[in-house]
């Protein structure tokens, strides 16, 4: 050594075994172990110096990758007696690593870039990179543009060896180059290195999701879930894992070894379990943009490799990503892979990314793993654009089916009780305003598949709900129906504590059945008759059926029940609404879109249809409009989101468009084919099967004019007797339903009598095969067969409904479920029907009359007077928990006079509580009376006297007295009758 050589080169140059032994220091080449603890002592207590020594150090690996590239076994013993030197340092100058880091870093590069191939210097290689990842605080990265490269570059280079493959390497030499790499990887994963820099983090993520991803797509799945298990099973190393957490005096960094002798070589599964075990760490320590980065780094790296054709385990890589990263941040995973859809190109052709990328949403949203922070209602709305798109691109498009299970998917998703009522909302607006998306109409085949996506989708959230909520044994089963046969209602058994989808969002798109296209009709009859099976609101006596014990109830809440019943709660609304469009598909010459019609009429503020000589809707004599919805017992059955007043206008346009080209009979004109009266029936006994009250009550008028509109004259021609034959059998058959459903045995008998006379003639085709919430292929319709009019039966006799009437109206079990006696059920079912009529019983106008449940909240009893004014917060009256009362109200209008404390001078409030209504039957209309109390209704103003009006006449008055307490026993104040 010459005599003025630098004390730090000198220190380093002290380090190597003499030139003559460095080939026999083999196979460890370790450095001379008490010069390196001089030299760590001297690097310790002088940290200036650090600079030097690594420059030193820098130096003298650049010579030996030079010399060993080209053969020189010297310089790479040199080399890796250098690298244990720097490891060395790194270990224990921790404290000082930034200053080593620079050097160290393009050490690591150098060597990578010479000797990338030698695997023995790899695995050293990978060694101090591992130490230096422990130490770091990551600080520099993004800062130091020299380390910054240096470090992507040797990320990069151990990225690319965890996926090394050469003709020359055997299965063995393989896999343990590829383990040296993950090792690497690993100590990238957990170093603050990686998470620092919020703008150095997407490259560093771009080459580890390439290292680590293809071992898991590339893997079977039989393979893929031992070795999840094995990582599960296998504790993490708590220097590697939990190093960020504990301070840099216990943390110990890996050593990583090219062989170990007596082991035997690594198997592809050993390879498969560091990655996965990688892959988990990375989602562990990652933040929301983070996470969104390396989905996005994910897919970047299946379509480099084109590995979206193993769809099976993209959806576990899925399944698992939302496992492995944190509670809070795992919304970004769905909301990533929505994005991605959303940007890729509408080709006719769907691809294996579009179908792999459906598939994994579905699986996340279906997987136990839960998700926070998911905004279901905006990737609910991106669903139905994508399948607006694709359907716009080609009606058949396979991904169409994939699209419709992903948006039935996110029922699983529940976090309020009217999360799957507003997603409904949602796809009913859609449905209700189809016609309007111009992409959708250019083709008549891609409208009717858009809709049929659409109507498959809102079933299957529905449904998926009530089984994922079920399989976790939440929930009661529901209680099979009595007396009924079996129903498709028995296969959903389980139901989920969130609030069922009201009736008023179906009543938006009743319209459908009566579409010019028999698959959407199909299709929408089917789904409708699932939702009277599983999903519409019930009172006690729909539920309870004929089979409950009378006695045991209470008889004002079986009142009330009835009430509600009649004056128009949401499934009433609905009732009524699907007997007129019935009738309409039976009776009428045209079926069309509800939408592009153009009419006469004009359209009010409200969203009412006043048509030239036509009542309108929403306005009768007697039945002011009001856009309260208080007749809806069931909890929040109000909707989140209806349709604009434009739409509902148009729609009821429609309806009378289509009461336009009905004359009361059938004739040869009419559209409905056998198919149509088939699906007629089949809706028909679901109502009178599951809501057998509401049914009865509501549809047998219709029933009556559906038998009038059957009866033709004898020189009807072939057409219209077919027509008229067919009505007649769905009667028939209805009548045997309702026989069954109220235990009337003589109506069961004469109605199979009749059956039986049919004699093969005419028969109405079965229903096809239907699956809720799948996406089936377009049904075809079954038209009447051209047959002679002399081949036609001339007469079937058939049950009259006037016989039907006086058999129901004996019934006991009628009279008690309906609390009509024979006479009032004999006039209530017997009362004129005409489609008019049921389309104003299906508009919400709320009657101020009836009487509302004893659950109620007393304030609801005020609402409907008071919420007449321009007010839809009805809602926020039952949000009361203080005992608001009327004279809060009467106080914040007139002030509080004389008053020198306001918070003593307040007045105790009033109770509505002993102000009960009447329930008494009107004795002609079958409707209660209203409150004699009550002048005749007039429209409320938000004017502070005319609400002093209202509350007179609902008989509360103010308090006489001057008394500032509240008596312990407050007495009950007679309201004053006007």
């Amino acid at each position: 050594m010459h005599i003025f050589t630098p004390n730090h080169v000198a220190l380093i140059a002290a380090c190597y075994p003499p030139a003559s032994a460095l080939l026999a220091s083999g196979p460890d080449y370790r450095p001379k172990s008490q010069e390196l603890s001089r030299l760590t002592y001297y690097a310790a207590n002088h940290p200036g110096k650090i600079n030097k020594l690594g420059a030193e150090l820098e130096k003298r690996v650049r010579a030996d990758c030079s010399k060993s590239v080209t053969g020189n076994l010297r310089a790479r013993a040199s080399l890796l007696v250098t690298l244990a030197i720097v490891r060395t340092l790194a270990i224990e100058c921790r404290r000082d690593i930034s200053l080593l880091s620079p050097s160290l870093v393009s050490c690591l590069r150098t060597t990578l870039d010479f000797m990338s191939s030698d695997l023995e210097v790899c695995a050293l290689a990978a060694s101090v990179f591992t130490a230096w990842c422990t130490y770091t605080d990551g600080h520099l990265v993004g800062v130091d543009g020299g380390l910054t490269q240096n470090y992507l570059v040797v990320v990069k280079q151990f990225s690319a060896q965890c996926n090394a493959e050469r003709r020359s390497f055997d299965d063995e030499l393989k896999n343990r180059t590829r383990l040296i790499g993950l090792s690497a990887v690993i100590g990238v994963v957990n170093s603050e290195a990686l998470y620092i820099s919020a703008t150095q983090f997407k490259p560093q993520a771009s080459s580890l999701t390439s290292a680590l991803l293809p071992h898991v797509i590339h893997a079977d799945m039989k393979v893929l879930s031992e070795c999840e298990q094995i990582t599960k099973d296998t504790t993490d190393s708590m220097y590697l894992a939990e190093f960020r957490s504990r301070p840099l005096s216990e943390r110990k960094a890996a050593s990583i070894h090219a062989h170990v002798d007596g082991e035997v070589g690594p198997s592809s599964a050993d390879v498969l379990s560091t990655s996965i075990r990688a892959l988990s760490q990375l989602f562990k320590h990652s933040n929301a943009t983070q996470v969104c980065s390396l989905i996005q780094s994910a897919f970047e790296s299946l379509d480099a490799m084109q590995l979206w054709a193993k769809a099976e385990q993209c959806r576990w890589f899925a399944r698992r990503a939302c496992d492995w990263a944190q509670y809070q941040y795992r919304y970004a995973i769905p909301s990533q892979i929505v994005e991605r859809l959303l940007e890729a190109l509408d080709s006719p052709v769907c691809t294996n990314e579009q179908k792999a990328l459906v598939g994994m949403l579905t699986t996340v949203f279906t997987s136990p793993t839960p998700l926070v922070n998911l905004s279901t209602s905006d990737i609910v709305s991106n669903l139905i654009t994508l399948v607006f798109r694709r359907v716009a691109a080609n009606p058949n498009d396979d991904l169409l089916p994939l699209l419709v299970e992903s948006i039935a998917s996110l029922g699983a998703r529940v976090y309020y009780s009217d999360q799957i009522q507003d997603l409904a909302s949602e796809l009913a607006s859609r449905l209700t305003t189809i016609d309007t998306q111009s992409l959708v109409n250019q083709r008549k085949e891609s409208r009717s598949q858009a809709i049929r996506c659409l109507l498959a989708g809102l079933l299957g959230l529905m449904l998926v709900s009530d089984e994922h909520r079920g399989s976790q044994g939440n929930d009661q089963p529901h209680p099979p129906l009595h007396g009924s046969p079996t129903s498709p209602s028995d296969t959903f058994a389980w139901v989920s504590h969130r609030t069922k989808v009201s009736g008023d969002i179906w009543h938006d798109t009743l319209t459908l059945l009566c579409d010019n296209d028999f698959a959407v009709r199909s299709d929408y009859a089917q789904a409708l008759v699932t939702y009277l099976r599983c999903e519409i609101p019930k009172v006690d006596v729909d539920r309870d059926r004929v089979s409950r014990d009378l006695a045991g109830g209470s008889s004002s809440t079986q009142a009330n029940s009835i009430s509600l019943m009649l004056f128009g709660d949401s499934a009433t609304r609905s009732l009524h609404s699907i007997h007129a469009y019935l009738f309409l598909l039976a009776t009428s010459s045209f079926l069309g879109s509800s939408l592009g019609i153009s009419t006469a009429s004009s359209y009010s503020l409200n969203g009412d249809v006043t048509t030239t000589g036509t009542t309108s809707i929403g306005e009768t004599e007697g039945n002011p409009p009001l856009n309260s919805d208080s007749g809806d017992v069931l909890p929040s059955t109000s909707r989140r989101r209806s349709v604009d007043a434009a739409a509902r206008s148009r729609k009821s346009s429609h309806a009378y468009r289509l009461l336009d080209t009905v004359t009361g009979k059938v004739s040869s004109s009419c559209l409905a084919t056998p198919s149509d009266y088939a699906l007629i029936l089949h809706v028909l006994t679901a109502i009178h099967e599951e809501v057998p009250v509401r049914g009865l009550l509501t549809g047998f008028p219709m029933l009556v004019a559906l038998e009038a509109a059957a009866q033709v004259e004898d020189s009807a021609d072939a057409g219209t007797r077919q027509r008229a034959f067919a009505l007649r059998e769905v009667l028939a058959r209805l009548w045997l339903v309702i026989g069954r459903v109220w235990n009337c045995s003589e109506l069961v008998c004469k109605a199979e009598n009749d059956l039986s006379n049919l004699n093969g003639h005419m028969t109405l085709p079965q229903i096809a095969p239907f699956t809720p919430g799948v996406l089936r292929p377009p049904e075809t319709q079954i038209p009447f067969p051209g047959l002679p009019a002399t081949e036609l039966p001339r007469e079937w006799p058939v049950v009259k409904s006037e016989d039907v009437l006086a058999l129901l109206a004996s019934s006991k079990n009628v009279q008690e479920a309906t609390a009509l006696d024979q006479q009032g059920l004999h006039r209530k079912l017997s009362s004129k029907w005409t489609v008019e009529g049921a389309l104003r019983d299906s508009a919400e106008r709320p009657n101020h009359g009836r009487p509302l449940g004893d659950g109620v909240p007393p304030l609801l009893k005020l609402s409907p007077a008071l919420m007449a004014i321009e007010n839809l917060s009805l809602q926020s009256l039952t949000r009361s928990v203080r005992g608001v009362g009327v004279m809060d109200l009467r106080e914040a209008l007139e002030g509080r006079a004389g008053a020198s404390n306001p918070t003593l001078a307040r007045q105790p409030s009033m109770s509505t509580l002993n102000h009960n209504l009447s329930h008494e039957f009107h004795p002609t209309g079958h409707a209660f009376a209203p409150d004699k109390a009550r002048s005749k209704k007039r429209a409320v103003t938000a004017g502070s006297g005319e609400v002093r009006d209202v509350l007179n006449r609902l008989g509360i008055r103010k308090y006489s007295g001057n008394s500032l307490l509240k008596a312990s026993f407050p007495t009950t104040h007679k309201s004053d009758q006007k």
